[in-house]
């Protein structure tokens, strides 16, 4: 759902996506957008169109829900579901907007067995495999069972199978990726000796960028898709050098008043003013996805200047210091993530958060957007 109560704007510059898009693919061979969640708050249509004339033909959502919307909007390309049918409704929609999901345990691979017989054709499906994540998916033992249980069920047809790696963004635990990629690999073995000529789909940004061994037919491109390098302060940094951020968001200043040596600001009075300041009151707060944590720590850009923030974040409105910016005045922008001259970087304004940059994007994105 959008945010539309408030003045805050999420600019999103598409050309940035491309030319993030076309960086991963000299690196990853064939390379397919996970566009989940409305692309980490970046717009689902928008982004795959732009995708798509790009030279993208397979674009992965997360719900079948979001696969159908993306369906309906005229995509015509391979749509993969990374949830897959949770709901019984959804398995017709499978079939009848022709979404390829992602089935993780038996009971999907039963239902969707019974659903084929149903429509009177196949479904072609992704085989999630758990090696190492522990959330969703068949493990490595289970193709003992799961090998003659396709047999069994002509109706399935596996034409891809994935995994998800825990920490290839991880230097310190190289070794686990390095297990999770054998296991993969062993089950991919098993799979094409059962006679299932499947797709293999593990890499994510991070093993794009850097576990070249661990690409398969396919890479999934996430968050470096969006313009964040995994590696970011690790000695393998350059690896995601050239990939620039797409996501911009700002909000107007409503108001610029003095505020004087020993007066308090914002709700609590955790601010209390050390000499005589300026600031400028910005009509942005949690209430816009913009965390209350922030308080006291994050900084905006205004006027090509850093502006700290004083005292706490309010639902709609949050001070900062525009002392040393004197020309800053009410209808001014103050910029919370990008910016002029010295621009908010997500992960800068991830770490202020205690969070990471996917969330600071899906939250963000919920305001409403402009396209550049």
């Amino acid at each position: 759902m959008t945010i539309t109560y408030n003045k805050l704007r999420t600019r999103v510059r598409l050309d940035r996506i491309v030319a993030n898009y076309r960086l991963l693919s000299k690196l990853g061979g064939k390379v397919i957008p996970v566009i989940k969640a409305d692309a980490y708050g970046h717009g689902l249509v928008q982004v795959a169109r732009v995708l798509a004339q790009a030279g993208a033909e397979t674009f992965a959502v997360g719900t079948v829900e979001e696969g159908v919307k993306l369906r309906l909007s005229g995509c015509t390309g391979r749509i993969v579901s990374l949830l897959g049918p949770l709901d019984p409704e959804e398995y017709d929609a499978l079939f009848d907007q022709n979404i390829l999901p992602y089935v993780a345990d038996f009971g999907q691979l039963e239902e969707a067995g019974r659903r084929a017989s149903q429509w009177g054709r196949p479904l072609p499906v992704c085989l999630k495999f758990d090696t190492g994540m522990a959330r969703l998916g068949f493990t490595e033992a289970d193709l003992e069972a799961l090998l003659p249980r396709l047999k069994a069920l002509p109706g399935v047809k596996p034409v891809m199978a994935s995994s998800h790696l825990a920490s290839a963004d991880d230097l310190k635990r190289a070794e686990a990726t390095t297990e999770q990629g054998a296991s993969f690999a062993r089950i991919l073995k098993a799979l094409t000796k059962a006679g299932h000529a499947v797709e293999g789909s593990l890499a994510n940004s991070a093993a794009i960028l850097a576990h070249k061994k661990l690409h398969h037919q396919n890479q999934r491109a996430g968050i470096a898709l969006y313009g964040c390098n995994p590696f970011l302060g690790t000695k393998l940094a350059k690896a995601g050098q050239g990939l620039v951020p797409a996501m911009e968001v700002r909000a107007p200043i409503v108001a610029v008043h003095p505020l004087k040596k020993g007066r308090s600001i914002s709700y609590g009075g955790t601010f209390t003013a050390k000499k005589n300041m300026t600031v400028a009151i910005v009509a942005a707060g949690y209430a816009d996805g913009y965390s209350r944590g922030l308080s006291n720590k994050a900084e905006m850009v205004v006027n090509g200047g850093r502006a700290r923030i004083l005292g706490r974040i309010c639902m709609q409105l949050t001070a900062v210091d525009v002392t040393n910016l004197p020309e800053t005045k009410p209808g001014d922008f103050a910029w919370l993530l990008g910016g002029e001259g010295a621009p908010i970087t997500p992960e800068e304004l991830a770490a202020w958060w205690g969070t990471i940059t996917y969330e600071v994007f899906c939250l963000l994105g919920l305001n409403r957007r402009e396209y550049v």
